[in-house]
This record gives C-alpha cells, structure tokens and sequence, in this order.
C-alpha cells in the first residue's frame, strides 16, 4: 500500500470513530498539505502522510503520555514501523518541542526524535495552524486564539501555544513566501 493510502488508512481507524472532530482536522490539514505540492517536489507525499497522521496521539486507544505528538510518534514507530521522516514530522509538528518543555518532556522527545528537514517542519506547522478543528481553513492568528479559548487560557496547551505563537507565525511567513516564489515561476 502506498505511504498516503496507509496513512490515511491508519489515522481514519484510530481517530474516525472516538474523536470525529479530530478526524475531520487531519483530514483537513493533509489536504492542506496538497495545496503545497509546488514547493514539496518529491516530499510531497511525505508531508500529506504527515498531515493525516499528526494527531493520532490523541486516540484514547494508543494515549498514552498525554502529550500526543510524542504518544503519536511512537505509536508510528514501534507498532506501525512507518516511515523514519513521517514519524519525525508527527514527533515535532507545530512547536512540539515548547510544549514537551512545558509538560517535563522535552529530553525524551529530541533524544527519540531527531527533528526533520525545516522546509517541511515549516509545511506541517502552515496545515496545521491554517486549519479550524473542522478542518476548514483559517488564519494563523484565529487557530491560535481559537486554542486558547478551547484549552482555556491557563492550561499548559495554552501557554506553550502562546509561546510558540511567533514561530508559528514566522513559519506561516516562510511557506507563504515559497508559494508566492512557485507561482511566479521563481526558482525555491
């Protein structure tokens, strides 16, 4: 099966029927993460795998930490055996590393998970943080006022995001800017 197939596969199990406003983002982040195709070049497929399968860690039947990009990275690992860069990409995306800081975590997840190549960390974080839990598109800015009020603005989600906040904005910037450079013909 190819690596798409097998992540959309994988993500609709685990996320489809617990928690179908979860399932709905991913699959709204992954096709986000086509829209990016002019710049991935032959990552492309990588990122949309990626994209679908970022919050698997919140499946209650594989949670286990409660930090769900480092759960869902290790899901992928040892009882999937998926692809090293797509594991990498679940393990860190969207400022991962500053909230594994806020929950006691972060030695664990860069000692298991050496980060991936920035252009596509820049890619992840662009889906995911363009994408309402509903999976419609949205502003950097509205996903992550929208997280705050969800989370509330005193829990550890809402503090590492607030943090994360202007690099997830600066990353937006970058992948933007590589867009507008494909549209025009210029060269990444």
């Amino acid at each position: 099966m190819a690596l798409t197939e097998r992540a959309y596969a994988l993500s609709e199990s685990l996320l489809a029927e617990p928690l179908p406003r979860r399932w709905a983002h991913s699959l709204g982040v992954a096709k986000r993460a086509t829209s990016l195709r002019p710049i991935l070049g032959r990552d492309a497929d990588l990122l949309e795998a990626a994209a679908v399968l970022h919050d698997i860690g919140y499946s209650p039947s594989i949670a286990t930490t409660g930090f769900h990009p480092l759960d869902g990275a290790r899901f992928l690992r040892d009882q999937e055996g998926a692809d090293e860069r797509v594991v990498r990409l679940v393990a860190h995306h969207s400022c991962a590393l500053l909230e594994a800081e806020e929950r006691g975590l972060r030695e664990e997840l860069e000692r298991e998970f050496p980060m991936e190549r920035p252009e596509l960390v820049d890619a992840l974080i662009f889906c995911d943080m363009t994408t309402t839990p509903d999976g419609g598109h949205t502003t950097p800015t509205a996903r992550l006022d929208e997280i705050v009020q969800r989370y509330g603005p005193d829990t550890i989600v809402a503090r590492f995001i607030q943090r994360a906040a202007p690099e997830i904005h600066a990353a937006a910037a970058r992948v933007e800017s590589r867009m507008a450079e494909a549209e025009a013909g210029q060269p990444r």
